[in-house]
This record gives structure tokens, C-alpha cells and sequence, in this order.
């Protein structure tokens, strides 16, 4: 696997931008700017088009001129949930619905106060789950680690948006002092949520496949998860339409102080969700290393 850069997608204008529409003529209005904008991302995002040619043409099989659809309609869905994560920030979350599938399970834990963690993906709209989990979660037990540039870019683009959640952020330090963070949380009885699809430059990985291939994912979630004796789900929230939200939660079972068993159980619940969702794949890199392959 290439490993992230730690950039994501765009750039701050383009979301100040968006940000105007939503603001003054409406989701619908953004929408349809996004038919341009996700052919633009098709045509000009080199690195991001290549990345998703191959996860359509070789993980699902598609043959490479279908892909090249998939791979527009999946720009175009990714740029809805970034209009969709504004909208609701901006105080828009009327309009739209959800639907809660295992929400117990994130109850249960919250209420037997013994911490737990929470393992997502890049999969979905990851960003708005912090607006569902702040719904169940009105004492701040629920924090979500993200790495510093995420975090500053978030800062910088919220600040002046109106809507508000209970979540706390736990940033991920070039020190480690995260480690802390995450223990004293957890010491606390509070839930940690993680992506266990990321990792940057240096960081300790481990392998399994995913979608018939192997891949490299961040050790970190896996190893605290099956060493800290606390509970494990993993959450997805998922676009079903253009309005309709699907929050997934799924209790982990998996061998005690088994952190490969672990991601084995992890990688076959994004299987699951791939499956049902298949253009809401949103890591634009060579996740499976198939270019290096190519060139070797």
C-alpha cells in the first residue's frame, strides 16, 4: 500500500465556495455545480482518477471503460457528502433523514461506562458522524483522533459555521503524546473512534486483504483494540440517497490480544459495506500498491 500523504481533496476556496452556495441558494443549487466539478476531478486529478480506475477495474472487476464511469459517479457522490457535511454544520441537518442500524450498540457503551473503541473508514461520509454521535452522546464521552493538518483544516473551515457538537478531538502528535490522550480517555470510560484505513509515512502497519488483495493498514486501532480488554465496534455512516443518512454499528468479535484477527474482521466489514455502497470508496491513493507493481 502507498501510504496517505495526510492531504485530502480540495482546496480551502473550493470549500469557501461551496460553503456561499449552500448558504445562498441551497443544496440542490450545489448539486448540480458538482456534475462540472466531479467531471474537472475526473479529467485533472491525476493521482486521485488513477487510484480509482484501479479500485473499480481491478478490485471489482469492472472493465476499464466502465470505470472510468464509476469513477465520475463516485467523484460526484464524494462532493455531495462534502456539501451534504457543510449543509448540516451550517445548520441545515432538517434536510435530511436518518436512519440508525445498531445504534444500541454505541448506547450499551456509553452506559456501561468502561470505555470502548470505535474503528470507521474512509468510506461514506466519515465526517458528519460526529453530528450522529453528539445525538446520542450529550455528556462528551465520545472522542474522535484525527491528525493535526485535519484538524487545522477543520478549525479553519468551521469557525464560522453555526452548528456545534459535543465530540472532542484527540490530535495525532509527531511525540506521541496522543498515546496519553487516548489512555486517559479510555481511563475516563470514553469511546475512541478511529479510521483504521490511514497511515502516514513511518507509522507501524499490518497486512490483510481486502477485497481479494493484500493492503497495509495502521497497527495502532488494531493493537489497542485487542490488548485493552474494552469493547469494539465498528461505524459506518453511509449516503443512501440525496437526503437519507444510514449510520452503521456493528460490535466486534474477534480472538482476545489478537490484533491480525482483529483487522481480519474489519477489512471483511468494509467488504460488507463495498458491497451495498460500492461508490463510496473515498481513499484517492494507490491503497493496494498496484502501480508500484505495474512499474516493478
Amino acid at each position: 500500500m502507498t501510504q496517505w500523504d495526510g492531504k485530502s481533496r480540495g482546496t480551502p476556496l473550493g470549500y469557501q465556495i461551496f460553503i456561499f452556495i449552500i448558504q445562498k441558494l441551497g443544496i440542490r443549487f450545489a448539486y448540480i455545480l458538482l456534475y462540472f466539478v466531479a467531471f474537472y476531478f475526473l479529467l485533472f486529478s491525476v493521482k486521485g482518477t488513477k487510484a480509482s480506475l484501479l479500485y473499480f477495474n481491478k478490485r471489482l472487476g469492472y472493465s476499464k471503460l466502465a470505470s472510468y464511469y464509476k469513477v465520475y459517479k463516485n467523484n460526484f457522490v464524494f462532493g455531495q457528502t462534502i456539501i451534504d457535511k457543510y449543509a448540516i454544520q451550517l445548520g441545515q441537518r432538517n434536510q435530511f433523514t436518518y436512519e440508525f442500524d445498531g445504534v444500541q450498540i454505541l448506547y450499551d457503551l456509553l452506559k456501561e461506562k468502561k470505555g470502548g473503541i470505535l474503528i470507521s473508514a474512509h468510506v461514506g461520509n466519515f465526517e458528519i458522524a460526529e453530528y450522529f454521535y453528539s445525538e446520542i452522546d450529550e455528556f462528551s464521552q465520545i472522542c474522535l483522533l484525527t491528525t493535526d493538518n485535519e484538524h487545522r483544516a477543520i478549525k479553519k473551515q468551521l469557525e464560522n459555521l453555526s452548528a456545534k457538537s459535543n465530540i472532542q478531538f484527540i490530535i495525532v502528535k509527531d511525540d506521541l503524546s496522543h498515546i496519553f490522550e487516548i489512555h486517559n480517555a479510555l481511563s475516563d470510560n470514553k469511546l475512541i473512534c478511529f479510521t483504521g484505513d490511514r497511515f502516514l509515512k513511518g507509522s507501524k502497519t499490518l497486512t490483510e486483504k481486502l477485497l481479494n488483495k493484500d493492503a497495509e493498514f495502521p497497527s495502532g486501532p488494531f493493537l489497542l483494540g485487542s490488548r485493552l480488554k474494552v469493547p469494539v465496534a465498528f461505524v459506518y455512516v453511509m449516503k443512501e440517497s440525496a437526503t437519507h443518512y444510514h449510520l452503521y454499528a456493528r460490535k466486534a468479535t474477534f480472538k482476545n490480544r489478537d490484533a491480525q484477527d482483529l483487522l481480519k474482521k474489519y477489512t471483511e466489514s468494509i467488504e460488507a459495506i463495498l458491497k451495498k455502497y460500492p461508490y463510496q470508496w473515498f481513499n484517492y491513493f494507490d491503497f493496494w500498491g498496484d502501480t508500484k507493481v505495474t512499474n516493478e
